[in-house]
Formats: structure tokens, sequence, C-alpha cells
């Protein structure tokens, strides 16, 4: 699972007179992955190491002069490129001490950016649209270049892209309100020109992309941009394409929806998304689903799932580059380094460290792409006119009663097949907890419930629906909740365990839970006497024939209805690492109940004659041991000076001590069972035998 790690600051940022841009031109990297070189939006380059976060060198313009591109390393001869004032190539190597005793020709035409490829050597694209190698330029300064983009076309965004023995420059243009794409393939020379579709209301509305981002996989050359509402593309274009503009002018660039970002209603205004690898992409400058605004997030685009979040203070000014694990991001007043790791992707850790061990509903989670594009699917219309009737924007959602609108829902899921409604019972659920929020009389629970049993819902879908339930108090639909959702956030579910630990055990008995959990724990919290934990008793490390005893009698210490909603808590998926930092939260007294009833749980499970016949109603003996360990990794300095705990803390010990006992034993019995198949082999028994033999 993707996840972020503690940044640090590399460098302040420049105060500008533009309060708008955040005076970091560009961020290249140098001769190797700790060095990277940072120009400002002025006059002055600056190396850095990245590890030690303090500058080698600096160079300077003098005053009056800019920089018009950001610096780049030339691999091939150690030396340091830029471009000033538009048209003036500068060329500089590290122990030289000022721009201006360094190399520098002036060109025929404006700049827009020089770029150094991987093993390609450095190549300049012109204002105009043009791609020259930068060795032949400078073998000619005033050589004329030649006007590639139309009139009024002019360049927003530019990558490049090594793909296997070739390299692209790929930049976007905006001409009209109209945008294009231009991929300008280097050694040997060609150029297509594809039209990008148009992004927002109206053609005459239409909006320009935020960020553009570009990688190579498997044969094509994958595009990646960011709109203002949200939406994230990509397009693919295949390395083996015509090679020539196609008449008439550019060729349409099929697009497909990658992400629906939540954007709370407005437009973004600085955001950039950009790839990290084939199914990881990084966000910075929208909001966190849950959280708030300005935020980098990570997402995982095959399984649609926020993976790591970490809110980004100060102004963000929709910058982002990624070299070697490390993200840099300018915000503030200053541009900080935070690293990152994206492992292989499963479908197991894109949801959690863990999976409850059964599931009574299917886990139906909508696509993301169909569900905030609203399109309707041809054999749907008329269910899809039922829907809109009670849909998020329809009158009869906002205005009727709690009874007309549970009626309404339960027709609803009666006339079609709910997994065929998914994007619009995801929004019917939205408007239901909007309503629920904004008018507290009216919450309709058991269309709620209805809702959520259809498997149709999930966390990232509807954010506000298990919060909606702590608030009412709606332990049923809590409890669904936690049984449908596979994409809880760590801070929900600890938000969850808090709640139900500290819930009047009068109040949580007049729930109407889940009867099949009920059966289960009413069953099982009965006190319970001579238990056993593999031939140990749980008072001692072992039997003991000298010393008999009865075993103490264990019972449960919460009622059977809270039982039930934290055995939902201790199934949730989870991640460690996320978990962890919210389990601190935990009062003493609410950790010293969870950690007994985890206790509880331990010793009922230890039974020779334990029997556990649905594995979705309760959680297994691994959940329940790793819970303690992240309660005892949370609190160890709590318990310690906890004089309550200590006996507690005196049973988890002898349970541990009593397992490594039974190891043991199993150990001595090796050179028995090894005994026992070399017998077998000796002796033939024939078509049939049978054979009683007493190890001890």
């Amino acid at each position: 699972m993707a996840a972020l790690y503690e940044g640090y600051t590399l460098c302040a940022l420049l105060k500008t007179p533009n309060s708008l841009v955040s005076g970091i031109n560009g961020i290249e990297v140098d001769s190797d992955i700790d060095h990277v070189v940072v120009t400002d939006s002025t006059r002055s380059v600056t190396l850095y190491k990245v590890s030690d976060q303090k500058p080698l060198g600096s160079w300077t313009l003098k005053q009056g002069q800019s920089l018009s591109c950001p610096a780049v390393y030339n691999a091939g001869t150690k030396e340091y490129v830029s471009v000033s004032d538009g048209k003036v190539i500068r060329v500089w190597k590290a122990e030289d001490l000022l721009l201006d005793k360094a190399f520098k020709a002036t060109l025929s035409a404006n700049v827009w950016r020089v770029h150094a490829v991987p093993g390609g050597g450095l190549f300049v694209l012109f204002v105009r649209g043009a791609v020259r190698l930068l060795d032949d330029v400078l073998a000619a300064p005033q050589q004329p270049i030649e006007e590639v983009l139309g009139q009024e076309e002019n360049i927003r965004s530019v990558a490049t892209v090594t793909a296997e023995t070739q390299h692209f420059v790929i930049f976007t243009t905006e001409q009209n309100s109209c945008h294009f794409l231009y991929v300008q393939r280097l050694k040997p020379n060609s150029l297509q020109k594809f039209s990008l579709e148009p992004q927002g209301p109206a053609p005459q509305e239409a909006q320009a992309p935020l960020s553009f981002s570009a990688c190579y996989q498997e044969g094509h050359i994958r595009l990646l941009c960011l709109y203002p509402d949200g939406h994230v593309y990509q397009s693919l274009v295949s390395m083996r394409g015509p090679p020539a503009l196609p008449p008439g002018g550019a060729a349409p660039l099929p697009r497909t929806q990658l992400l629906g970002l939540h954007v709370g209603g407005a437009l973004l205004e600085a955001a950039s998304a950009i790839y990290l690898d084939d199914c990881h992409v990084a966000v910075v400058g929208a909001p966190h689903p849950a959280a708030g605004p300005d935020f980098l997030c990570i997402w995982n685009t095959n399984f649609q799932t926020l993976q790591a979040g970490k809110e980004i203070p100060g102004k963000v000014y929709g910058q982002l580059w990624s070299y070697a694990g490390k993200l840099f991001i300018p915000h503030g007043r200053s541009l900080t380094v935070i690293p990152y790791e994206c492992p292989t992707s499963s479908l197991a850790t894109a949801l959690g460290k863990l999976k409850r061990a059964g599931s009574r509903v299917p886990a139906c989670v909508p696509s993301w792409s169909s569900l905030l594009d609203g399109r309707t699917p041809s054999d749907l219309i008329e269910s899809s006119q039922n829907i809109g009737r009670a849909g998020p924007h329809g009158v009869f959602v906002q205005t009727a009663t709690v009874e007309a609108v549970q009626r309404e829902v339960e027709a609803l899921l009666s006339r079609a097949d709910p997994q065929d409604l998914n994007p619009w019972l995801g929004q019917l659920a939205c408007s239901l907890v909007s309503r629920s929020s904004t008018d507290p009389p009216f919450y309709p629970a058991s269309g709620l419930a209805a809702l959520v049993r259809t498997g149709s819902l999930c966390h990232s879908v509807c954010p506000e629906l298990l919060l909606l339930a702590l608030e009412k108090r709606d332990y049923l639909l809590a409890q669904l909740c936690l049984q449908a959702f596979p994409d809880v956030p760590e801070n929900i579910t600890c938000c969850c365990l808090k709640t139900f630990l500290s819930a009047p055990e009068a109040e949580v008995q007049t729930a109407c839970l889940e009867p099949s959990s009920l059966s289960f724990m009413e069953t099982h919290s009965a006190p319970q006497r001579g238990i056993e934990l593999n031939g140990f008793t749980s008072t001692g490390g072992g039997p003991d024939p000298e010393k008999p005893s009865s075993p103490p009698i264990h019972t449960c210490p919460l009622g059977v209805h809270k039982a039930v909603l934290l055995n939902e808590v201790i199934q949730t998926p989870y991640s460690d690492a996320f978990l962890l930092p919210h389990l601190k939260d935990l009062s003493p007294q609410q950790l010293m109940l969870f950690l007994q009833y985890l206790h509880f749980l331990y010793l009922q499970y230890s039974q020779d004659s334990f029997k556990q016949e649905d594995k979705s109603i309760a959680p297994t003996l691994t959940q329940i041991m790793d819970w303690v360990c992240l309660l005892l990794d949370a609190h160890f300095t709590v318990l310690v000076m906890t004089p309550e705990a200590r006996g507690l803390l005196v049973n988890l010990h002898i349970f541990v001590r009593s397992q490594v006992r039974f190891c043991s034993e199993l150990g001595k019995l090796e050179g028995s069972l090894q005994e026992i198949q070399t017998l077998r082999r000796q002796k033939e028994m024939g078509q049939y035998c049978i054979q009683v033999i007493k190890i001890f």
C-alpha cells in the first residue's frame, strides 16, 4: 500500500510581487538522484544535496536580467544549461562563479524550455513549437527557426518521455479556447498533432487543464490531465501511430476518466497531478475526500482508492515534481521534500492490511467514472426516471417526510437490480445524509439501512454516512456500514471504537442489531469454567498434578450488544501505520475495557471445544492478537504506569508463556514423529491396517 513519510524543508521560497506564484521556476535532477537543481523565477540557480538539505552551489545573473526557463544538467558534458531573457543560451560548469563570464549565445527565436533526455542529449523547444538538438542550435545560433504553431496558439505545458530507444517531447497548446497536443518524436524527427476534448458545460466555457503529465508503458505514451472540476483523464498515444499530421489539422485524441476528485462544489485553482508508476497518481491542491482542502494524496487508479494523504500547510501553488521516490512541493514560504513509497498493489493491500474472514453482503463498489460522469445506461431508462424523482437534485428528497422517503426507497430497490443502479443509489444516499445533517428531525433510518444492505455503497461514495450513524446513535446502521464498507478510513474506525466503548450499556442494549451476531455472542459470552489452552491452563505455565485447583470463571466484561459492535470494529480492514496514531486518542478507561474484552475473546477462542461456525460473525484469533499488539504499542507507557492494568498485563504474559511452552513441547515430538515415518517405511502393512501409537 502506498505511503507518504515525514517531509522536510529543502529551502525557503523567495518573496514575489505576485502572491499566486511560488517563486520556483523548475526543479531538475543533477548528476545523481540525491542532487537537484532549483531555478527560481527571477535570476538564480541553486544546486542542493537533498539528503543534507543544504546548497552546494549557486549562480546568479546580473540585476535586470532574468531566467526564462529552468536550468538543466547535461550529463554528457557535466555542464548546466539555461536560457535568459527569452533567447540567450547560457552554458556553465560547477566551478564557474559568475554566469556573465560563462559561455552564452543569442538565438534568432525565443525559447520555451531546454530538456535533458536520458541518453539523448539536450533538446530545445522554441516558443513557436519547433524542436532542435542543442548542439545544432549552438553550431549556428542565428539560423532561422520555423513556426509550427498557428496564429494566436501558445504553449501551455510540456513533458518529455523516453520509450525504449526513442525520445519524445510532448507539449499542449491553446488557441481560441481550443486545446491541442503535439507529440514530437526525436531521431527520426516526426510530429503528431491531436485535439483535446473540451471540458466544461459548453464549448465557449471550456476549461484549460491545470496540469499535464506523461509516462511510457507497454508500447503507449500515457497522458494525464487534471481539470479544474476535479476530473482526471488519461489518453493513450501509440508509439507506432501515424508520424505525419492528418489532413485538415489535428486528429481527435480519445480519453477515459481515470479519477473523479471531490472538489466541494468549487473549481480547483492551483492543483497538479502526476504519474508515480503504472497504477499510482499523486495529486496536490485538491481537497481530501474526508479531511479538508489542500492535501497531497496518492490514489491507486486500479482500485480507485485513496491510499495515502498528508495535509499541506500554507498556500499550495499547484506545482509538483517527483524524483527518486521523493515529491517536491512548494507551499507557503518553503519548498518541502516528502518521501513516498508505492509497492506492488494487490486488492487486499489496497483495502487495508486485513480483510474480513467472510462477508454476508457482497461488496459491489460502483465505478467512479460512471458515478461522476453521470452517464445513464440505455437499458435502465424507466428506472432512471424513477430514481431521478428521488435524486440528489430532485424536490422529493428535499421535501418528503421520513415515511414517504422510506417507502420510495423500498419501491426503488424492488423495481430493479441494485447493481444496475449503483451510481444513483450513491447519489440518493448522499442526498439523504445531507438533508439529515441539516434537518435534524428528518432521519430515514430504515431507508439508509436498506441502501447499505444492497452492497452498492462504500465510504468513498458517501463519506458522511457512517459519521451520521454515530451522531444519531444508530448502532444498526453503524454495524451494517462496518460490515459492507471495505474502505473505512482508520480515523473513522477509531471514532467508531471510541463511540462504542463510551456508550452507556443501557442505551446500547436497546439497539436492534443483526440477529446472527447477537446469537453468537449470547452463546459464547456466558461464564465459562475449566478453560484450557491446548492442554495448558490459563492461570499457570501448565497443568500441575500435585496442586489440583479449579480454573477461574471467565465472564465477558461487556454487554452482548456492545460486544457485537466491537467485533465489527475488530474485523474492519486497516493499515497499521495509519491506525496506530489514532489509537493513542483512547482514554485509559476505554483502553482497559477494550483490552479486557480482547482478553476475554482470546480465552474463548483458546478453548479446545471452541468452534467458530461463521467466520463473518466474529473476529479470528489472528485479528484479536493483532489488535492487542496495536493497543500495547500505542499505550505501552500508560499501561505500565496504570496500577489497574497490572493484573491484565500479567494474564497476557501468562498466555504468551503458555503458548511458548506448548510450542516447545511440540518441538520435542519432532524426533518421535520422524521415527514413526521410518517404521511405516520399513514394515509392509498389507492392504488394510489400523495402528494405535501412544506417544506419551
